[in-house]
């Protein structure tokens, strides 16, 4: 009875695709000002500016005041990680950001790379530019343009884009060498904030299709994961005959009819008639406890900078301690579930204290901790899956390196949904959310055979 009820849902799904299917169509382009004040009607200046990471001795000396003015309370007997970063080891991690921890040095790693500036649809727009050094002889060269998410930054890519641009000195095979453009998220980092309200994923989309306009390249690869995913795809969606390949680590999930709800509920029992594989069942079952119960757990954050992002982030800009816990958190929690039961949140089993530290204060120096958050605002405020682009195909060749403790996993049969040609989907053996900044040889690699994929196609 039960296999005969499944049958009959699935036909009935399988008549509303059928009828109801979303249409392929492109993405409008669009245009936007996101200066201050109104659209001036000179042309924009287009000039690309050199800049580099620099802060003044009276903004650490203000860090370091702040940081002495800490108030900590003390954690509940045995909590861990589980009611949020615990103070206990807050209490470490701030003394050697305060007693340790080299700024100086750390800016010299992040100006190793070439950084600059150019205005785009009013406001500064900061990425790095890094060309390979060696590049074996007739063999040609592919820009791919890399993007960050939230509470990440353009840095969460440092230690992926030597694997990129020069693979061979790094064990990796050199039949494909990159070129890497990547730039920092209006309102992240050091990229100047939107002065209007609406700067969404689309508008983002649009300033980094500029952005490479601009830089020469007509066609190119793309790569993101978080909001990175969530951007590159609009991008994939507004220029589909620029971008060469679209290369994700998370895959956006929205609702796409009776199909979807039926493989949740019936796929563990019946996973061949839904397209699942072992490893789709393993991460996805029992759907409430792996995904649905997770997923609340962890989205709490999501709500308030959605709804209230200048009320909540007003004390994290004052505050460079409630800042670091804030972020550091999620690089605990979202790199690894189980880590929530760790004494120290499993924060340095794959990252190092000083990169952890470095992203932080990318957000502090830049102050562009509220701005981040508001980019949340622009694209959940209205709703999930409400946005044009949520019904919006996607026709470009599609990679996905689906790391097994991402926040969502999304099994190719659903991805198949909106990315209509995915010819690459890989179940990858280790990794989180972080993919670049966690696992980059293997991710490198993952792109490597992607790109091999869509040009031998």
């Amino acid at each position: 009875m039960l296999l005969e009820i499944g049958l009959t849902l699935l036909a009935a799904a399988l008549l509303y695709r059928l009828f109801f299917r979303r249409k392929d169509e492109t993405l409008p382009m669009g245009d936007g000002w996101w200066g201050a004040g109104p659209r001036p009607e000179s042309e924009e200046d287009e000039s690309i500016r050199p800049f580099k990471v620099e802060t003044t001795e009276e903004e650490l000396k203000d860090l370091f005041q702040r940081i002495d003015q800490t108030r900590y309370t003390e954690p509940l007997e045995g909590s861990r990680f589980n009611y949020g970063f615990n103070s206990t080891h807050l209490r470490k991690v701030v003394s050697y950001w305060r007693n340790a921890f080299s700024w100086e040095k750390q800016l010299e790693i992040i100006n190793k790379y070439p950084h600059y500036k150019t205005k785009i649809e009013g406001i500064d727009i900061h990425y790095i530019h890094v060309k390979p050094a060696n590049v074996p002889a007739g063999r040609a060269v592919r820009p791919i343009i890399l993007v960050h998410g939230w509470p990440g930054s353009f840095y969460e890519f440092y230690r992926i884009i030597p694997l990129l641009t020069d693979p061979g000195s790094h064990g990796l095979s050199d039949e494909r060498v990159f070129e890497v453009i990547c730039p920092s998220i209006p309102g992240y980092g050091f990229s100047e904030a939107a002065h209007k309200q609406g700067c969404d994923s689309v508008a983002v989309a649009r300033i980094f299709y500029h952005l490479m306009r601009r830089l020469g390249f007509r066609e190119f690869y793309a790569h993101g994961g978080d909001w990175g995913s969530i951007v590159c795809t609009n991008l994939a969606q507004i220029a589909p005959s620029n971008v060469k390949g679209l290369h994700l680590t998370m895959v956006p999930v929205s609702s796409s009819g009776l199909s979807q709800m039926l493989s949740v509920v019936l796929g563990k029992r019946f996973p061949g008639m839904f397209g699942f594989q072992d490893e789709d069942v393993r991460r996805l079952f029992p759907f409430l406890k792996k995904v649905f119960y997770h997923l609340v757990k962890e989205s709490g954050y999501m709500h308030i900078q959605a709804t209230k992002p200048d009320t909540a982030g007003c004390g994290l800009n004052n505050s460079p301690v409630g800042l670091a816990a804030y972020i550091l958190e999620k690089f605990s929690t979202w790199t690894d579930r189980d880590f929530v039961d760790y004494e120290d949140g499993g924060l340095e089993r794959k990252f190092t204290i000083d990169d952890l530290l470095t992203n932080v204060m990318i957000y502090w120096v830049s102050g562009s901790i509220v701005s981040s958050m508001r980019f949340y605002k622009e694209n959940v405020g209205r709703g999930l899956g409400v946005a044009k682009h949520d019904k919006i195909q996607v026709t470009v060749p599609t990679g996905i390196a689906s790391f097994p403790n991402e926040l969502m996993h999304c099994p190719l049969s659903w991805a198949k949904q909106k990315y209509v040609d995915i010819v690459s989907f890989t179940y990858m053996p280790r990794g989180g959310h972080f993919g670049a900044f966690e696992e980059p040889e293997i991710l490198a690699k993952d792109i490597q055979q992607f790109v091999a994929k869509v040009e031998h196609k």
